[in-house]
């Protein structure tokens, strides 16, 4: 039966003590919540600092034949703990040690005496923390990073060897990045920041998103008295790129653009060397004078010029010119042009041709225009027919493909910049004025970077294709191709291929008969233009103080059968400056250089005009030498079928043919010793054997003469000596 006076007290009893400690949770809650907010986010933040973040590894840049044009590589920076086990109690080890941890650091860094080293380690230990605890926690051992090798070697010596939360001594790993060709292709290569790991230039920073990869994380839990790394989530290391770059022909271009920069003085060069049919940049060098301490010069690569190198092109701008006007068809190589002696009025200024002083070229075509790079001729052609409607003119400069933005994947292009005709503008910088046409038609009042006017180039080379200039094939991850970039073409056709084939032709005629003559090879036609331009100063003008120059030759080789385009440009102070002889005789070294690793010789060429193409077969094993003659692709007319590898034949010379040898076998009675002077000593004994003579050789090498004479009977058991050298 249901007391209700026993029950009730102990249910009021439970509710009660369940209240109050709900109570309590809740007041807990709201005090950690509130008054202890700022504890607990601490605690939260030092939770956040165990998980630390795994880098993963960069991926590598390959050249185009795969080789390594940056990789990275660890490097360390050490230091000490002076709080670690070993100097909680006493530093009596530490103090045994100390000579023998100077000694060897010494040994391994030279630059530093052991008195150096001990002074500055004992700094460390008596150094007082922020806490008051005596000892530094991190005190560098040495400032500088140094690579695995020596890390391991300082980690080799005494107390140093034993586990780092004892004796203190740890290590911080960056990644860095190692450049295997040194300075070569540098600023096109690119660079990190050492400190934060992060590319600020170049492929490292165009591709840094395929190279970089994706950081894992792991946990570090205290276990036992010890820490241990608990892996959360794996790195996924960094794809390899592999860019078009041919490690050789940008050394080649690098050597050839430094030596003319200093045989001139230049201030800045730039080459850039690319395939005809794909538009891949074989080689790209940027060039800058410095000054090192003692005031000498040197030259190195500090930016990008190649793309990002706006200026004037001056006379390699021409051929765009009148490619626009004979694809228009407004002229054709027998207009005839009326330089007079060199000197033009043109809208109120004098237009004037290099030789004006020399009385000019008079009357010269369209062609002759170009080969001599008359300014009064192009000028004059441009500005009579397009002078009403100067925008057509500018169009067909878009529409040929010289103003086109290449778009390219490298920080730091800069687009050309080809203004249209206003007159309403109050910039002056793009106020169309009288004299803008003609002094535009020959590479004035523009600007262009040099990667444009070779992808120009190139296009004329490839018969009107214009592509775009591509820097990297493919993205590669363990050993898998896993993206690939295709050759782009930009444009199928710049001008109607009678224009292209024209002005193909008159390129030719720039280097065989024109100014471009030093760009000429004697081994290969070459086609191409030179160009020399007055660069601007600081202030915008041409003539304050000494005139600085702007010299380039553009063109393409083989000219007959186009394979690669070149650009060289140089930039310096002062007269002489030629684009022609200048940039011109850098421009050949390149074409040879680049044509002479293409050479193949032929094995058919490897001979006297009195050798023997087709070999003259001696007296030996049949088989061998139906086999040697085989290798050598040489057919042979076999007559003797399975017989041959047991004959013993004395053979004649071969009889030689356009296609084929034909062994002649002259059968013999086998008892008829063979002449085997001149046969090697196995093919000899073989065939004397086979008579029943008994073979004894003296020397080595080939039969000289043998003792039993040839043509006898033999006597089965005689002894035959062979004298062999």
């Amino acid at each position: 039966m249901f007391n209700r006076d026993k029950v009730m007290p102990r249910y009021m009893f439970v509710a009660i003590v369940l209240t109050l400690v709900s109570i309590t949770v809740i007041c807990k809650a709201m005090y950690t919540m509130t008054a202890k907010k700022q504890y607990w986010m601490e605690v939260a933040d030092r939770l956040k600092r165990d998980s630390v973040m795994v880098k993963p590894n960069r991926g590598n840049i390959l050249s185009c034949d795969g080789q390594l044009m940056a990789t990275t590589i660890p490097e360390y920076k050490i230091f000490m703990d002076y709080q670690a086990a070993a100097f909680e109690k006493n530093d009596s080890l530490w103090q045994d040690k100390l000579d023998s941890i100077c000694e060897g650091l010494a040994t391994i860094f030279p630059t530093k005496t052991a008195a150096e080293f001990r002074k500055h380690l004992e700094d460390g230990r008596h150094k007082i923390n922020k806490n008051g605890k005596v000892g530094a926690r991190h005190w560098p051992i040495w400032k500088r990073r140094i690579n695995y090798n020596t890390y391991k070697e300082v980690q080799r010596l005494p107390f140093f060897n034993m586990p780092k939360y004892k004796s203190g001594f740890h290590e911080e790993e960056y990644v860095s990045r190692n450049r295997p060709f040194g300075t070569l292709a540098q600023r096109l290569i690119g660079g990190l920041y050492g400190a934060k790991d992060s590319a600020y230039f170049g492929f490292e920073l165009s591709y840094d998103s395929i190279l970089r990869g994706t950081p894992g994380i792991k946990g570090r839990r205290k276990i036992l008295n010890k820490y241990m790394d608990i892996l959360v989530k794996e790195p996924i290391d960094g794809a390899d790129i592999v860019t078009t770059i041919d490690v050789n022909m940008q050394d080649l271009a690098e050597r050839a653009l430094v030596d003319e920069l200093r045989l001139i003085n230049g201030e800045m060069g730039v080459a850039i060397l690319m395939e005809v049919a794909t538009g891949d940049v074989k080689a790209m060098v940027n060039m800058t004078r410095f000054y090192d301490a003692d005031g000498n010069p040197y030259y190195a690569e500090a930016v990008n010029s190649a793309i990002s190198y706006r200026c004037e092109p001056g006379s390699v701008f021409k051929v765009a010119s009148f490619l626009v006007a004979l694809d228009d068809g407004v002229v054709d190589t027998s207009y005839v042009i009326h330089t007079a002696n060199g000197v033009r009025q043109m809208h109120g200024r004098l237009m004037k041709d290099h030789n004006w002083r020399r009385g000019g070229y008079g009357d010269i075509n369209v062609a002759r225009t170009l080969e001599v790079s008359s300014n009064v001729g192009v000028s004059h052609v441009i500005d009579e027919k397009y002078g009403k409607e100067p925008e057509c003119y500018v169009k067909g400069l878009y529409r040929v493909g010289i103003g086109e933005d290449l778009k390219l994947p490298l920080v730091g292009y800069q687009k050309p910049y080809i203004r249209m005709p206003d007159t309403k503008t109050s910039d002056r910088s793009k106020y169309w004025s009288k004299t803008t046409l003609p002094w535009m038609s020959i590479g004035y009042e523009t600007q262009i970077a040099p990667i444009n006017t070779v992808t120009f180039y190139n296009a004329i080379a490839n018969n009107g294709k214009m592509m775009r200039p591509r820097f990297v094939k493919s993205v590669v991850k363990n050993g898998e191709t896993i993206q690939e970039f295709e050759p782009e073409v930009i444009k199928e056709r710049i001008a109607k291929p009678e224009a292209i084939k024209t002005m193909q032709t008159i390129l030719h005629h720039v280097v065989s008969q024109g100014l471009g003559k030093p760009a000429g090879s004697l081994l290969f036609p070459v086609a191409g233009k030179t160009g020399t331009a007055q660069v601007a100063d600081q202030y915008g003008g041409y003539h304050a103080g000494v005139t600085r120059y702007w010299l380039s030759f553009a063109g393409y080789f083989p000219a007959n059968d186009p394979q690669y385009t070149c650009l060289v440009c140089l930039k310096k102070t002062g007269l002489p400056a030629s684009g022609g002889s200048m940039s011109g005789v850098v421009f050949r070294q390149i074409a040879e250089g680049v044509m002479a690793r293409r050479v193949k010789m032929s094995v058919d060429d490897a001979h006297d005009e009195q050798s023997i193409v087709v070999p003259d077969v001696k007296d030996g094993n049949i088989v061998a030498a139906s086999q040697v003659l085989s290798e050598l692709g040489i057919a042979t007319n076999n007559q003797w079928g399975k017989s041959l590898a047991y004959a013993t034949p004395v053979w004649g010379t071969a009889e030689r043919r356009s296609d084929n040898v034909s062994l002649r076998r002259k059968p013999v009675d086998s008892k008829i010793v063979p002449d085997v002077t001149g046969m090697g000593a196995r093919d000899a004994v073989y065939l004397l054997e086979s008579c029943g003579l008994r073979v004894k050789l003296h020397g080595r090498g080939k039969v000289k003469k043998q003792s039993y004479p040839a043509g006898k009977v033999a006597q089965k058991g005689v002894v035959c000596v062979l004298n062999l050298e």
